[in-house]
C-alpha cells in the first residue's frame, strides 16, 4: 500500500489517492471523517478549526460500501478557500498578490524558497503547511479499517505539552473527552493552563504524543535488508509529520541507560504461543514486530509561527525584518497524535500485505490463519 497526496492549505481542496488497497473491504467514510475531526479538535488549535469542518469524499475505487482493488481516491474541500481565490488563484490575475518574502524561522520558508528558487515564499507556506496532515488522516483511515479487520486497534495519547507530563494511559475514553487528549485528568488541566499562558504571551508550545498499535501480528517486517526493518519505517513515517523532531520506541532513551538485564523483555509461554512479561523492546526486535503492543513517542517542537515574530530577515533584500506572522495555532499536540495514528496505521498495514497479499481481504484473512498455527511452538502444531 502507499498513498499520495495533493493541494494547498489555502487552495480548493486536497487530493488522495491510496494504491495498493485489497479489494472486499468495507469503507466506512464516517469513520475517515470521525478522525479528521479529530484532528481539528483540541485545546489551541486556531481559528481555521471554526471555520473547516472536514469530510473526505470517496471518488473512486469503492463500490457498495467496498472497495473493489482499484486505488481509492478522497477529496477533502477547503472550506476556507473562497477567502483566497484571488492569492490562489491557478491562472493568473491582472494585480498579482503581494509577495511573502520575510522568512519564518523553524518554517520551511527559507530553505524551501532556496531550493525551488522561489521569489514568493507563499509557494513553500501552501503546501509545506501542516494542512497536508488532513489528508494524510485520510488514507490512515483506509489502513485503519484493514488493520482492524486482522484485529489491530491504533490509539494516540498526549504524554507531554510544554513542561506538564504525563503517563499513557491509553484509556480511550479519558483521551477522547480531555480537551488535550491526555486521560489523566490532572495533567490535562495542567496542559489547558500551560497553552493558555503560552497564547496569552504571544508564544506557542510542542510537546510528545505516545502512539499505540495493540493486536499487532509476529512476524511483520524483516530483519534481512536496512529499508524493509520495520521500526526504521515507522519512525521515518512518524518524523515525516510536520514539527516531529525525535522519535522512541517505548522508553529508548531511558533504556539506553540501562543495563541490559533490565531493559530486554524476557520471553515466557503466553496460551498457546509467546509472550513477553514487559515491554521495554515497544514491539519489535530486529526490525520485526514480536507480537507486543508496538509502542512509539514522538518528540514534536513548538509551532514555529509567533504573534509576536523573531528576528529575521527579508528573502529579497536580505535586509533584517521581523518574521512574516500567518495565522496559526497555538499548540497542535492533540491533533498531531491523531496524525501519529494514521502514519503508524499506514506502515502496518503495508507491512501487513507485504506478508499476506493485497488481492483481496479474503485472501489476506485465509492465509492469516494459517500463520497463526504455525506461530505456536513446535510441539503445539
Amino acid at each position: 500500500m502507499r498513498f499520495l497526496t495533493a493541494g494547498e492549505s489555502h487552495g480548493p481542496g486536497l487530493t488522495i489517492i491510496v494504491d495498493g488497497v485489497p479489494a472486499g473491504l468495507a469503507l466506512d467514510g464516517a469513520a475517515i471523517d470521525a478522525d479528521l475531526r479529530r484532528r481539528q479538535l483540541g485545546y489551541g488549535r486556531g481559528a481555521r478549526q471554526r471555520i473547516e469542518r472536514d469530510s473526505a469524499r470517496i471518488t473512486g475505487g469503492v463500490r457498495q460500501g467496498r472497495t473493489t482493488g482499484a486505488p481509492v481516491a478522497l477529496w477533502i474541500e477547503n472550506r476556507d478557500a473562497v477567502n483566497w481565490e484571488r492569492v490562489m488563484s491557478v491562472t493568473a490575475v491582472v494585480e498579482a498578490p503581494d509577495a511573502v518574502t520575510r522568512l519564518r524561522p523553524g518554517h520551511a520558508d527559507l530553505a524551501g524558497a532556496l531550493k525551488y528558487g522561489h521569489e514568493d515564499v507563499r509557494d513553500v507556506i501552501e503546501r509545506a503547511s501542516a494542512r497536508e496532515t488532513a489528508a494524510r488522516v485520510a488514507a490512515g483511515g483506509i489502513a485503519k479499517a484493514l488493520l482492524r479487520a486482522v484485529g489491530t486497534d491504533i490509539l494516540s495519547e498526549t504524554v507531554g505539552i510544554g513542561d506538564v507530563t504525563a503517563i499513557a494511559r491509553f484509556d480511550r475514553d479519558a483521551i477522547e473527552t480531555s480537551e488535550v487528549r491526555c486521560a489523566d485528568t490532572g495533567a490535562s488541566a495542567r496542559m489547558v493552563n500551560a497553552i493558555a499562558a503560552a497564547r496569552d504571551a504571544g508564544d506557542t508550545l510542542g510537546g510528545v504524543t505516545a502512539v499505540r498499535a495493540s493486536g499487532v501480528i509476529a512476524g511483520l517486517g524483516s530483519y534481512a535488508q536496512w529499508d524493509r526493518r520495520l521500526d526504521g519505517r515507522i519512525a521515518q513515517a512518524l518524523m515525516s509529520i510536520p514539527s516531529a523532531k525525535g522519535v522512541e520506541f517505548a522508553d529508548a532513551f531511558d533504556a539506553a541507560g540501562d543495563r541490559g538485564s533490565l531493559v530486554h523483555d524476557p520471553i515466557e509461554r503466553r496460551g498457546s504461543g509467546f509472550g513477553r512479561p514487559r515491554n521495554r523492546a515497544g514491539g519489535l526486535e530486529g526490525g520485526v514486530t514480536n507480537g507486543e503492543d508496538v509502542l512509539a513517542r514522538v518528540a514534536f517542537k513548538p509551532i514555529s509561527t509567533l504573534m509576536k515574530p523573531l528576528p529575521s530577515v527579508d528573502l529579497r533584500t536580505g535586509d533584517a525584518a521581523p518574521a512574516h506572522v500567518e495565522r496559526s495555532d497555538v499548540c497542535i499536540i492533540p491533533a498531531a497524535g491523531v496524525v501519529a495514528e494514521a502514519m503508524l496505521a499506514f506502515v502496518l498495514a503495508d507491512a501487513l500485505c507485504a506478508k499476506f497479499g493485497e488481492d483481496t481481504l479474503a485472501d489476506i484473512t485465509a492465509a492469516l490463519g494459517r500463520y497463526r498455527e504455525r506461530l505456536k511452538p513446535i510441539a503445539d502444531r
